[in-house]
């Protein structure tokens, strides 16, 4: 069983804190069984004093760090989530993580890889308000406070807040496939996964009650994915010239239309992958990729891969797990 550890540091956010349990504890096969161990741990097994109003005694100390499978670094505040680098203690507890283990920040515990030279040439990200600090810091690491989380294969950083859940159930994805995540979503009450990136939680001054929102147009354009939607067409639904609707929408989405509508074929296309044995070119059309040929170019731009390779990869963890109960 893949082993997940959760290092708690003082100063840690809860909210984040419990993430990992949460939803890497729904992710199970169909007969139920868990696919993963969650463990948490801190630097001397000690209780951790947390950013609330309270402190979490833990079971374990940092030498289950050197057993884990994946490493979680949750959020929290004060002077471990606020040098350059990190402290004696931290760092040689971070020593103690095997080479090839997964590591993942979640908000600002991305400012303890980073301290750490472990993003340095990498793109990452972190909470919104806090990219100034970030970038003034650690100028080598490539920033984007814009999306909700980076995956560099076995270095991931999230944003702020609910973006470690997107991020924690995107591993989950990545491990076991789509239905086994939206199971784990389901489970937690969340959607599986959420347009967008940070941009669209940035403050800005509110609309007029009475500006229309591009909302409905994305509900109406998602029932329509196998149809050649054009950026007029979208914007015709909406009520709005083209420059409005391109505005207004990147303001609320993070993306533009045509980003946002490539993302939505692509996660379309995954899923028929996963779950059906349709032809490629049959995928292609009802995603709106029109051909074959233009599906294995979207998903290999955006997945790396193509897609037979990927439902082999999927489908295979999926019968794997299913299987093994």
């Amino acid at each position: 069983m893949h082993r997940i550890v959760v290092l708690a540091l003082d100063g840690v956010l809860p909210f984040e804190l419990g993430i990992p349990a949460r939803v890497f504890g729904s992710a199970q096969t169909s007969g139920g069984a868990p696919l993963y161990e969650v463990v948490t741990c801190s630097l001397d097994g000690g209780t951790v004093r947390t950013c609330a109003d309270f402190a979490i005694a833990v079971e374990h100390d940092g030498t289950v760090l050197d057993t884990a499978d994946t490493v979680i670094i949750p959020s929290g505040h004060g002077p471990l989530f606020e040098g350059n680098e990190p402290p004696p203690r931290l760092a040689g507890a971070l020593e103690r993580i095997r080479p090839g283990t997964r590591l993942v920040s979640l908000c600002t515990g991305s400012f303890i890889l980073a301290g750490a030279g472990l993003l340095d040439g990498l793109p990452a990200t972190t909470h919104w308000a806090r990219a100034d600090e970030f970038q003034r810091l650690f100028p080598r690491v490539k920033l984007d406070p814009d999306v909700l989380f980076v995956d560099n294969g076995d270095l991931l950083t999230s944003a702020g807040c609910a973006a470690a859940i997107d991020l924690c159930l995107h591993l989950v994805r990545r491990d076991h496939g789509s239905e086994v995540a939206n199971g784990a979503a389901r489970r937690c009450v969340v959607p599986p996964w959420r347009d967008g990136g940070q941009a669209q939680y940035i403050e800005r001054p509110l609309p007029e009650p009475s500006v229309a929102t591009t909302g409905p147009t994305r509900a109406w354009a998602l029932e329509r994915l196998h149809l050649p939607l054009s950026l007029a067409q979208m914007a015709a639904h909406a009520g709005m010239s083209v420059r409005t609707f391109t505005r207004r929408f990147r303001e609320e989405v993070g993306m533009s239309p045509g980003q946002w509508l490539g993302h939505q074929r692509v996660e379309l296309a995954r899923h028929l992958l996963e779950t059906t044995d349709l032809p490629v070119d049959r995928i292609a059309e009802r995603a709106g990729f029109g051909t074959g040929a233009s599906l294995r170019k979207h998903l290999r731009e955006a997945l790396g891969v193509a897609p037979l390779a990927y439902r082999r990869t999927f489908r295979a963890t999926d019968q794997r797990a299913f299987t093994s109960v």
